[in-house]
């Protein structure tokens, strides 16, 4: 397996999904996701009040995050994807702040803008390590201390894992999509100023796709 991915390969994703997208306006379905609702408890539970989702797709978990009160703001680089949580949320009477952004550029949102993050399987997209790193450090920085980010990627423990065309740092492509699978490490490199609150592997979809699911919260800047 090369260990240096072809970054043309990678940059290439943003049209092959903006495509996607175009073409299945309801891609991902209309349900919310197992991992939506429990992040959606979880932030309840914390009396959490705005929210931001990192690749937001077509809305499947950004209107059940609106449902239940919070103040969302979908962020995701396909435009045909904010445009259709544009229009269910507006068919539903639901207020959603949209942002069209690559997670791969700084995040276009003030220090301590937002409460809660939440992120379901955008982690383990064509993003490179480093880019994962830059990332969560974005997170951690828009996030106020002591707010929450919960996310979800397949791991190495899939059957995807392994098969598939090799684009290095643990990436597969299968069927057009490029797949970051997470190790345990991973995991734990990227809770980089952070607290692990706690991590779960769970399984979702007909293959069945191997997921973990972690939350972690901000720890304060160091005096």
């Amino acid at each position: 397996m090369s260990e240096t991915p072809d970054r043309s390969v990678l940059d290439a994703q943003r049209f092959h999904w903006e495509s996607t997208l175009n073409s299945n306006s309801d891609m991902f379905g209309l349900e919310p996701s197992d991992s939506a609702q429990a992040a959606i408890a979880r932030f309840r539970a914390e009396n959490l009040a705005t929210v931001l989702e990192l690749g937001a797709g077509q809305g499947r978990d950004t209107l059940p995050l609106a449902e239940a009160g919070f103040a969302v703001t979908a962020a995701d680089y396909s435009e045909a994807g904010l445009s259709r949580i544009e229009d269910r949320a507006e068919n539903t009477g639901l207020r959603v702040d949209t942002c069209p952004c690559d997670v791969r550029d700084p995040l276009p949102f003030a220090n301590g803008a937002f409460d809660g993050c939440y992120s379901h399987m955008l982690f383990c997209m064509a993003l490179t390590t480093p880019q994962l790193r830059d990332l969560m450090a974005e997170v951690r920085r828009v996030l106020r201390p002591g707010g929450l980010m919960v996310y979800t990627a397949r791991t190495t423990d899939d059957a995807h894992f392994g098969a598939g065309i090799a684009r290095g740092d643990d990436m597969f492509e299968h069927g057009g999509f490029v797949v970051h699978f997470f190790s345990g490490a991973l995991i734990d490199q990227l809770a980089e100023g952070f607290e692990i609150v706690d991590r779960f592997e769970f399984e979702e979809g007909a293959l069945p796709r191997r997921l973990v699911a972690v939350t972690m919260r901000r720890l304060p800047d160091a005096d």
